[in-house]
């Protein structure tokens, strides 16, 4: 299996690359620090896989379209390409100037775009291979602060599910999914960039990316439209289609406090919105004292066909225990 992961040097793409190499694949890294992807390389090699570091900007098209060359070049034809890059701004509107929110929507969503693009230029002709959306319970239900990143995820949301049906009206079989993400104790929020007086933190629940990385895999390996991890995206996702009012209204009180940490930001806090930050790449972020390593819900959504089969067959044998009767 050849897979290419945007965003592989840290957090969600970090862990999915460890996923794919137990799986013996061949990975195709993508960021843009060259030393981090360097590390995951060697991780990757360690874990059985193989893999290639191309060092690039997913807002560059040109570039992601070279690397998708070179990886069926180095690898061999391309069968899951995941999308999981991203760069934010944690502030209110009115303290993002425009420079930085099209920096944060060329990279998060237009990103996305230019992956999609070079995957399908591939796999169309084929009539096979697999799109990941890495995105998020925000991509549903938008909280304050996070505009930039929220506005991104509706737009994959949406740009997804138009390829989707284009697919769809040309009998493809490439398929195209979306996992919906919950809180992850990812790097991001030490370097992300903030101006808010406290540094930002996920708002729990909080999940290790292994439990997003799985999902990734699995939905790489399943015709699934999309997959929810964690119960809080399930809440998530269908209190916004009755109360979104009521949400609006809740976000609007408790959803500033939620994301920031007690200390205060500090001077000299890094920022990787136009840079890569050294030094800063793991799989995890420093959340790891109140984090869930694993997901029943992500389990049930993934299971939900055997247990829907298991739910009739118990309904119909009870049925009939009753008929006979």
């Amino acid at each position: 299996m050849t897979v290419v992961i945007t965003g592989a040097s840290a957090g969600v793409g970090r862990a999915s690359a460890h996923e794919f190499a137990r799986r013996g694949a061949r990975i195709a890294l993508i960021s843009r620090d060259q030393a981090a992807l360097d590390d995951v390389r060697r991780e990757v090699k360690e874990l059985g896989g193989e893999a290639i570091a191309i060092a690039l900007d997913v807002s560059d098209a040109s570039a992601v379209e070279a690397a998708a060359s070179r990886a069926e070049a180095e690898l061999g034809p391309i069968d899951v390409w995941v999308n999981n890059a991203m760069t934010t701004v944690f502030a209110p509107l009115h303290d993002i100037s425009p420079d930085e929110y099209r920096r944060a929507t060329e990279v998060t969503y237009l990103g996305y775009v230019w992956g999609t693009m070079s995957a399908l230029r591939r796999m169309r002709p084929r009539n096979r291979g697999t799109i990941v959306q890495v995105g998020s319970a925000l991509a549903y239900r938008s909280i304050p602060l996070q505009s930039p990143y929220c506005g991104a995820k509706h737009a994959i949301r949406g740009f997804t599910d138009s390829v989707r049906s284009e697919l769809m009206h040309d009998h493809s079989r490439v398929h195209l999914t979306m996992v919906q993400m919950p809180a992850l104790n990812t790097p991001q929020f030490e370097w992300a960039e903030c101006k808010l007086p406290h540094p930002p933190q996920p708002v729990p629940p909080i999940f290790q990316p292994e439990v997003a990385a799985h999902a990734v895999v699995w939905a790489a390996t399943h015709r699934r439209r999309e997959l929810y991890v964690g119960s809080s995206t399930i809440k998530a996702i269908w209190a916004n289609k009755f109360v979104a009012g009521l949400l609006d209204r809740y976000l609007a009180r408790a959803g500033y406090s939620a994301q920031m940490q007690e200390r205060s930001v500090a001077s000299d806090r890094a920022s990787n919105l136009w840079h890569p930050v050294p030094d800063l790449h793991a799989t995890c972020g420093p959340f790891g004292d109140r984090v869930s390593a694993s997901s029943a819900a992500l389990w049930v959504d993934e299971h939900r066909n055997w247990l829907l089969a298991g739910a009739a067959t118990g309904l119909i044998a009870t049925l009939l225990a009753i008929r006979r009767r």
